[in-house]
Parts: structure tokens; sequence; C-alpha cells
């Protein structure tokens, strides 16, 4: 059975052809999807970065034109105010600002009307307890009242914002 023998041999030639072929294949494979995972975590780090700065970068520039961009500013003498406290003592507010104008220059309108935008603040700060004046995002409160109640009394000229350059709560 000579031929017997030579069919085993190119069987077991087939068999050993076919597993390095196999291993070949799986290597491949291994190596296609360790590729794919790379690029994958490379593409999506490159796209979520490039989301979190185009969302911060405006506003950045935004408060850097925001800074570079100051109209007028008009001082103001101090305000000397008492202001109440949730226990119900008294306290003072000491505070000095300047109101920033929408123009580049001050406008007689607001020299005209200095006395009824002192009296504005005045009633303002007055209405005011300790506890509302004493925080950041009170002060931001108060900052935006004081612009909105002088600008409905001005005509020409407008506040854009108020400055504290004095802030004592005693």
């Amino acid at each position: 059975m000579p031929g017997e023998d030579t069919e085993n041999q190119t069987v077991s030639e087939t068999n050993v052809s076919e597993g390095h072929s196999s291993k070949k294949l799986l290597i491949l494979i291994g190596a296609l999807f360790t590729f794919l995972l790379i690029g994958g975590g490379i593409i999506a780090y490159v796209v979520l970065h490039n989301d979190d700065t185009s969302q911060t970068l405006p506003e950045e520039t935004a408060k850097n034109d925001a800074l570079t961009d100051i109209g007028a500013l008009y001082p103001l003498d101090t305000f000397t105010v008492n202001v109440l406290s949730d226990d119900g003592r008294e306290h003072y507010l000491k505070t000095q600002m300047n109101l920033e104008l929408n123009t580049a220059e001050v406008n007689p309108e607001i020299d005209k009307k200095k006395a009824e935008l002192r009296d504005i603040i005045i009633g303002i700060l007055s209405s005011k307890s300790m506890e509302e004046v004493s925080t950041e995002v009170g002060k931001e409160h108060l900052k935006k009242e004081i612009t909105d109640q002088i600008n409905l009394r001005l005509a020409e000229a407008k506040i854009k914002n108020v400055y504290f350059t004095d802030f004592v709560e005693e």
C-alpha cells in the first residue's frame, strides 16, 4: 500500500499547512482588532478634546474682550448706609463705586443727575440685609439692580456695569 503512505503524508501536510494558516489568520485578526481599538481611542480623544476647547474658547474670548472694552468710568463718592441683619442687629455698609458708561466719554446727563443717582443707590443699598450683600452672588445682584434702576432714569447715557472699588461690611 504504497499509495496509502503518500495519501497519509499529503493529508498530514494539508493539516499542518491549515494549522499554520489558521494561526496566521488569528494573529492577523488580533493585530487588526488591536489597531482598530488604538485608532478608535485616538479618534475619540481628538474629538472630545476639540469639543472641550471649542466650548471654552468663546467664553475666554468674551471675557478678554469685556476687559479690554471698558467704557468711560464715572467715580462716585463714598456711600455709608445702615443695613439690617437677619438677627435684627444693625450694621453699616461703606462702599465706593465707579459706574461704567456705554460710551468712551462721560455724558453731561450723568453730571446733571448725580444727586438723583446717589439717591437711587442709597435707597437700594439701605434696603438690603447684611446677608444679601455679603456674598459674591449678592454683590452681583446688587450691581445689576443698581445698573437697571439708574438706566430707567437716564435718557441718553446708559450704565454698562458697576465696579465696587471699596466694600466694607461692619
